[in-house]
């Protein structure tokens, strides 16, 4: 698919990007999954759309959230609510009225090698301090209708600094979850979680605690086309706009 973006200082010319997608499962959820080697339940929880307690919770899995290669785990509720469809059905609704992205947001960029400080604008929301992930032009918007468009790309240079958006912890660090490329999933508090994909190289590990403003990443281009960072963040499980969030 091909997605044309208007380049703002090229007097209003189109210039054709080719989006890969940073898509975690298309189509119907399985009714269940087989844990593969690598698989947290929280990356299994970003690849089907699903909150990693309600995982937890379908599963009776309890905190570590410890799964293990060749589990068999439920991704439904093993008992649907009526309701629930209902309710479903009526956000669907609401969410396709409004299908218009907003205007691409530029960031002022800064060479690679330039360590990114801790005195970078922050945002406070949702009690929590955030930071910008990395210092580009963001090329993409978050859409919550259309495919491969949960979260914003953001251009840079090979090598760029990729630095955890709030103080958190890394649940996931690797490159199982296709089309992220190497991919970093940190967990924020119980209803925030933020991924940080196609990187370069992964300088944090799983289990790491880290801090807002922390290099956790090098920007790259593993499972796509051009060097950039596409970035989400999940609030109970769900994509939202990561714009939200970040400082103006």
């Amino acid at each position: 698919m091909i997605a044309f973006l208007a380049a703002c200082s090229s007097g209003g010319r189109v210039a054709p990007v080719h989006h890969l997608g940073a898509v975690p499962h298309v189509g119907p959820r399985p009714s269940h999954y087989t844990v593969r080697r690598g698989d947290t339940l929280y990356s299994i929880g970003w690849r089907y759309g699903v909150h990693y307690r309600t995982l937890a919770h379908w599963n009776a899995i309890r905190p570590p959230y410890t799964i293990y290669v060749g589990q068999k785990l439920r991704l439904n509720s093993p008992s649907k609510s009526a309701a629930k469809p209902k309710q479903a059905s009526e956000n669907k609704k609401s969410v396709t009225k409004s299908t218009a992205s907003p205007p691409l947001t530029k960031i002022k960029a800064v060479p690679a090698k330039k360590a990114l400080s801790l005195e970078r604008p922050t945002k406070v929301a949702h009690g929590i301090r955030w930071y910008w992930p990395t210092q580009g032009e963001v090329i993409q918007n978050f859409s919550r209708t259309e495919a491969g468009r949960k979260g914003v790309d953001i251009a840079g240079e090979l090598g760029q600094p990729v630095v955890a958006v709030a103080d958190g912890k890394v649940v996931y660090s690797g490159r199982g979850l296709p089309r992220y490329g190497k991919l970093i999933i940190v967990k924020h508090d119980a209803n925030f979680l933020s991924a940080y994909a196609h990187n370069r190289l992964l300088v944090s590990k799983e289990g790491d605690s880290v801090k807002g403003g922390q290099k956790i990443a090098e920007m790259g281009r593993s499972g796509t086309d051009r060097v950039k960072l596409h970035f989400e963040i999940r609030h109970h499980g769900q994509p939202v706009d990561p714009l939200r969030y970040l400082p103006e």
